[in-house]
């Protein structure tokens, strides 16, 4: 369970404590309801990660939406697309183990996360990750319903494939971008499991290149 769950739900059950005291019991009802919906959706599940030498795997819990190739800088590259219901877990992960190299908040809309146009318009948190001879970048992307993205690391830190990063609260997206040379292991309607679900394997690479290319990616309009 992530705090925030109790952060919400404690209030909301005193209040409905309070109005069913005051009023009727049966007012009590709606706010205690709202209260274990919150608890519900801010659920933390264990994963098992997957240890295949350059997977990566998925930011998130959704469904896949989009497998776009897409150029940086010269070179060519893959987005993946994952939408994020609010009945889905929010809990975000880290996509592959190794260093932040960049962490970039940017201001933005909230249009509806399923259309394209939010990869780029919408408020967004781009996050970029190095290990192995490869860069990944992941963008934490906010929708209709989110109105707060959470990230908990910073430039410099390491972390592990699958390890828990961050948070977007309610309804919102998950993007990831890689070399085009990453082996796509999901196709588009599929569902995914935040650091359970491997997205793409890439092969060893230098990553002055593969870096350059990421880089070049998340900052093109």
């Amino acid at each position: 369970m992530v705090r925030d769950g109790y952060l919400y739900a404690i209030p909301l059950v005193l209040a409905g404590l309070l109005i069913g005291w005051l009023t009727h019991p049966a007012g009590a009802v709606p706010p205690v309801l709202m209260a274990v919906f919150l608890l519900w959706f801010f659920r933390d599940p264990q994963r098992s990660i997957p240890q295949e030498p350059g997977a990566v795997v998925s930011p998130g819990d959704g469904k896949v939406t989009a497998i776009v190739p897409i150029t940086g800088n010269g070179h060519s590259l893959t987005r993946i697309s994952i939408f994020l219901s609010v009945f889905d877990v929010h809990v975000n992960r880290s996509p592959i183990a190794g260093v932040i190299r960049e962490v970039r908040y940017q201001k933005g809309k909230f249009m509806n996360a399923m259309a394209a146009a939010s990869a780029e318009l919408n408020e967004q948190n781009i996050v970029t990750v190095e290990g192995d001879g490869q860069s990944v970048v992941f963008k934490q992307i906010a929708g209709l319903i989110a109105r707060r993205i959470v990230f908990n690391f910073k430039v410099g830190d390491t972390v592990e494939r699958g390890q828990r990063v961050g948070l977007i609260k309610f309804g919102s997206r998950v993007d990831v971008l890689m070399d085009a040379s990453a082996r796509v292991m999901v196709t588009v309607g599929d569902r995914v499991r935040g650091g359970a679900s491997v997205l793409a394997v890439l092969p060893p690479k230098p990553a002055s290149d593969a870096t350059t290319a990421v880089f070049a990616a998340q900052r093109t309009p």
